[in-house]
């Protein structure tokens, strides 16, 4: 099974059930490649441009491009985990800043 890093972008379906129509969406890995080699499951944040919405804790990509995100776009805490089967491929990987911010953040917005 591929392992992913926490700090990668990758894409995962949507929605998450089975239906004839999916959409390939961008998040963030946010769990160890450790959990993924050892359970098989992958920990992720939601990410999106949040054109109609914005919540007080998303966090700005400012690295979007580096991130591998075909518009400017922000980590929102909808958090999720997934079978890492499902993770159809990476597209990128948060720069040193975001991730630093995107750390804070969590810890802020998670708690723990």
């Amino acid at each position: 099974m591929t392992s992913f890093k926490a700090g990668e972008i990758v894409e995962v379906p949507f929605p998450f059930v089975e239906r004839p129509v999916q959409k390939l969406r961008p998040a963030l890995v946010l769990s160890s490649a450790e959990l993924t080699r050892d359970s098989g499951v992958v920990v992720l944040a939601m990410i999106t441009n949040a054109r109609r919405s914005s919540w007080a804790s998303d966090v700005e990509i400012v690295d979007w491009r580096e991130a591998g995100l075909r518009a400017p776009s922000v980590v929102r805490w909808k958090v999720f985990s997934i079978d890492g089967v499902l993770i159809h491929g990476r597209r990128g990987v948060l720069s040193a800043g975001d991730r630093e911010t995107v750390s804070a953040e969590s810890h802020r917005c998670i708690g723990i």
